[in-house]
């Protein structure tokens, strides 16, 4: 199982000259969740230069869907299709999280 850690503070570059990309984990819990769901509301909803992919387990099983935000290592939980709209007119192009919807264990907010 392959894992993406949250980095410290201390430890966050300037990110701004990487490409975005958005991960939605696909794997059999997420996916039971209704993951194939949250990329395709994605996927119908292109944003210039940010990649959307299905990804392999994320290894944050029972709270998902998971939705990762790179580079920037923005974690979403429990994301529903309908959630998708707000995601990428907040965060992907406006660039601020969507607070309520943060993964609890890495952005210290209420567990999904």
């Amino acid at each position: 199982m392959s894992s993406i850690s949250q980095p410290s503070d201390s430890s966050r570059q300037n990110y701004s000259s990487y490409p975005q990309c958005v991960r939605i984990c696909v794997n059999r819990t997420c996916r039971k969740q209704g993951a194939k769901s949250v990329l395709a509301a994605f996927e119908v909803s292109t944003v210039p230069g940010i990649t959307v992919m299905g990804s392999g387990c994320l290894g944050q099983c029972g709270n998902g869907p998971m939705v990762l935000v790179l580079p920037d290592v923005t974690w979403y939980c429990a994301v529903h299709p309908s959630q998708v709209p707000l995601v990428i007119e907040k965060h992907l192009l406006g660039g601020e999280k969507v607070e309520q919807m943060l993964y609890r264990r890495f952005h210290n907010r209420e567990q999904c």
